[in-house]
């Protein structure tokens, strides 16, 4: 295992003829970090996965995984990474136990090394109840689980997850963000592509905004809120009809752009906070001698859609990535 980045992906450029996927992408990933890739469909997530799993070549520009260049060492790339994805490709008439097992062999274990490590990932990921029943009659997160584990019989280097809980219940989604953690635990570079932004937000270390197949932010997602919005101050009143004794006390703390208007179904305000806690103090103690009742009153940071949203929501509608 080498000591410099796990992936570096450099100008890369895609087209499949006039559309172009990726126009100059680059960005890298240290060891042990999980990166979100983050972007519309048709943005070029699932483009820029495929040319690091050697499932497709770049037209310009280069990518290393693994220390290994994806076009000049294909197969070496190949042993040192996992990829799953939406659908999970496993042998639905084995069971558990079997599909991991194939997957040793097929990967260079012993049969007796094989059998002994499909035991240890059964144990890890909680299939010991389905180990011996065939992967066709498992529910959508066991296949998930199992897949996962499938690709772990040898110990990657780097992991692409496009969009791993894809149709998953809350529950089983839960399950694979787990397994996420985990592999940032034992030192895995992870790729991470979702279109559930709460799912980059709890589990990426950094996040990559891809669209039209270039880059358009980076950073951690603490830095991508302060970059689309400042906190602002949510105020919930326990009466509705209170708003406009809110917006009289609040005076000059509350922009003429925040004030509801008077035919508004608005049931809250939200108003710039520039000094946080200090904002937040100043509008309490004009509520409270006004002797309007809250239900909240609180400071906000814009959430992970809001920024995904300030960022790609204003482009035009773009190709579907399926036909990519």
């Amino acid at each position: 295992m080498g000591t410099g980045p796990a992936v570096i992906v450099d100008r890369l450029a895609k087209s499949f003829g006039s559309f172009h996927a990726l126009t100059g992408i680059s960005f890298e990933i240290a060891r042990g970090e999980i990166l979100g890739l983050l972007g519309p469909n048709g943005a070029g997530k699932t483009t820029t996965v495929d040319i690091l799993a050697t499932l497709s070549r770049p037209d310009e520009g280069r990518a290393e995984v693994a220390g290994h260049d994806v076009v000049a060492e294909p197969a070496a790339v190949r042993r040192s990474i996992m990829l799953t994805g939406q659908h999970a490709a496993l042998d639905d008439m084995l069971s558990g136990r079997e599909n991991l097992v194939m997957f040793g062999r097929l990967q260079g274990l012993s049969k007796s090394d094989a059998r002994e490590r499909a035991t240890e990932l059964i144990d890890r990921f909680e299939l010991a109840y389905a180990a011996n029943r065939r992967v066709g009659t498992y529910s959508g997160g066991m296949r998930r689980r199992i897949d996962i584990a499938c690709g772990l019989v040898v110990r990657p280097e780097v992991v692409f997850l496009d969009e791993p809980t894809t149709g998953l219940d809350p529950r089983s989604r839960q399950g694979v963000w787990d397994l996420v953690a985990q592999l940032r635990d034992e030192g895995i570079a992870t790729l991470l592509t979702t279109q559930y932004l709460e799912e980059a937000d709890a589990l990426s270390d950094r996040i990559v905004v891809i669209d039209h197949g270039a880059v358009i932010a980076e950073g951690t997602a603490d830095q991508l809120k302060e970059r689309t919005g400042a906190t602002y101050c949510e105020i919930v009143p326990r009466h509705r009809a209170d708003l406009p004794a809110i917006v009289a006390a609040l005076g000059s703390l509350l922009p003429e752009q925040n004030r509801p208007a008077e035919d508004a179904s608005a049931d809250r305000i939200s108003m710039p906070a520039p000094d946080g806690t200090a904002t937040l103090v100043a509008a309490v103690a004009r509520l409270d001698e006004a002797h309007v009742e809250l239900v909240d009153i609180a400071l906000r940071r814009p959430s992970l859609d809001e920024v995904f949203f300030a960022l790609t929501g204003d482009r035009p509608a773009l190709e579907p990535e399926a036909a990519l």
